[in-house]
């Protein structure tokens, strides 16, 4: 397996591919991303076991979607027990691979969680989160500083777990050695991922953020949800299609079910 070192700009490619997938099949895509979401948040009432549970299966189910990215391309009928293809593969020591990677994220994530809560006091919040009373100035300022630190921290997690799923399903690379060939990965090409980043936070954060004050200034708040929620589930689609590309950018090795695949002899740009 090869490493392919790209330029900043390919951050842009990847989301230009991103969204050349998602518009070859919108409903599929958000269909997916529907039941996945759906199936997280289930998952999340279930006290401590639904969290854990989540966390654990959350790289095979990521499998599943990039499964379905795969598939698109190849103009393959899609449907929903896609996103559990990793789990239903005969391949045990890929399926024993995805469970020992999901068990060490949620090791990473708990362990960030921890951090977290001791740098910022979470009780203060609490009512906040769970809309029980209106943010004050200085609530504000402990949840952004919260979401600030979590994300930094989140940084290094996301590196090490970005390609480690399918390292591990496709080419039946160990847990560990996956977490080290993601990290290495993501570093190396960590100009174009600066850039992806970039798009991707003006896309997802700052234009709701601008929808949201726009319509709040002019008093129609309460259409807000009709608009900036659709945008928003569109481009949390288009970022997982846009995942895919960056495997497609940062790997010259294909699985094996693309062998015989074609997409890649086109030079447009938008298309593997």
């Amino acid at each position: 397996m090869q490493l392919i070192e790209v330029t900043p700009r390919d951050g842009y490619v990847w989301f230009r591919q991103g969204l050349w997938l998602f518009r070859k099949n919108p409903l599929t895509f958000l269909m997916l991303l529907f039941i996945y979401l759906m199936a997280l948040q289930l998952a999340i009432f279930i006290p401590l076991i639904g969290i854990i549970a989540a966390l654990v299966l959350n790289p095979g189910l990521f499998v599943g979607i990039m499964t379905a990215c795969r598939d698109v391309i190849q103009n393959r009928r899609v449907s929903p027990a896609i996103l559990v293809s990793a789990f239903r593969t005969s391949n045990k020591p890929a399926i024993s691979g995805l469970l020992k990677l999901g068990g060490l994220y949620a090791v990473a994530v708990f362990a960030l969680s921890l951090i977290v809560g001791s740098l910022v006091d979470l009780r203060e919040l609490m009512p906040v989160l769970m809309r029980e009373a209106e943010p004050s100035a200085e609530t504000a300022g402990i949840l952004y500083r919260a979401l600030l630190v979590g994300a930094l921290l989140y940084i290094p997690v996301a590196m090490s777990f970005w390609f480690a799923p399918l390292l591990v399903a496709w080419h039946g690379v160990t847990p560990i050695k996956a977490i080290f060939f993601s990290w290495i990965a993501c570093w190396r090409n960590r100009g174009a991922f600066v850039t992806y980043g970039i798009i991707f936070g003006i896309l997802m954060v700052a234009i709701p953020f601008i929808l949201e004050a726009f319509f709040r200034s002019i008093g129609a708040g309460e259409f807000m949800s009709f608009i900036v929620t659709p945008y928003s589930l569109a481009m949390l689609t288009i970022l997982y299609c846009s995942f895919y590309a960056t495997y497609r950018g940062c790997f010259n090795v294909k699985p094996a079910a693309e062998s015989n695949s074609d997409d890649t002899q086109t030079p447009n740009p938008d298309v593997f």
